[in-house]
């Protein structure tokens, strides 16, 4: 009996420092990255988080043989999946505009920004950042944390734990781009849309619905932020 237990701790616990070594090398390395090199905003939504956020989620699944993180990308939960991301994506992006006009003081006006010349462009790239960031932090960290930490951390703390990463991951970011009362008001809204997410993800476990939801969120900050 105990050398049965043993065995089946052995890859519980290789697969969990495996995690955690790979979470902490993307941090470093996605911070080194951020603060030595200036590449275009296309180049890092694509090339740099298909190696930052792809790569790690490749190499874990590769060293684990994990069936997890696949089930959220399940075919069959699509459509069920972007029908629910259009309608939590709708009212995060409500939210978002109504603090854009709150704190820049500005009036709500209805515009056709579809038909705008970079719209799409835009909705591309928006689209593109959606699909690595809830790949990364939803089907890999959140997948993983629930799995091997579930014993240890209740689900409300697993939530707010991915939330913390996600805001992690985006402070290089907030940093360079903003100043002053702008980086509180960005990290506050970073921490709200990550928190979000995760309460989305643990109940739903349907990535299609966190990309699309976040799209939206992110044509909102474009547009308004």
């Amino acid at each position: 009996m105990p050398s049965s237990s043993k065995t089946k701790a052995n890859p519980l616990t290789q697969e969990s420092a495996i995690f955690m070594a790979l979470l902490f090398l993307s941090l470093i390395l996605w911070f080194l990255y951020r603060g030595i090199f200036n590449f275009s905003v296309v180049f890092d939504e694509t090339i740099g988080k298909a190696i930052f956020f792809g790569l790690p989620i490749w190499i874990y699944i590769s060293a684990t043989s994990d069936k997890e993180i696949g089930k959220s990308m399940a075919a069959n939960k699509m459509a069920s999946g972007l029908l629910r991301g259009l309608a939590y994506g709708g009212l995060f992006g409500f939210v978002a505009i109504l603090l854009a006009s709150l704190t820049q003081g500005s009036s709500l006006v209805a515009a056709p920004l579809f038909m705008a010349d970079n719209f799409w462009g835009k909705f591309l790239l928006a689209l593109l950042t959606a699909f690595w960031e809830s790949l990364f932090f939803y089907s890999f960290i959140q997948t993983i944390i629930r799995k091997q930490f579930k014993q240890a951390l209740s689900n409300w703390q697993q939530v707010l734990i991915v939330s913390l990463i996600f805001l992690l991951f985006h402070m290089s970011n907030i940093v360079l781009r903003f100043s002053d009362t702008a980086i509180m008001m960005q990290i506050i809204l970073l921490y709200l849309f990550g928190l979000g997410q995760a309460i989305i993800f643990a109940r739903e476990k349907n990535v299609y619905t966190l990309i699309l939801t976040h799209t939206l969120w992110g044509m909102v900050l474009l547009i308004h932020f």
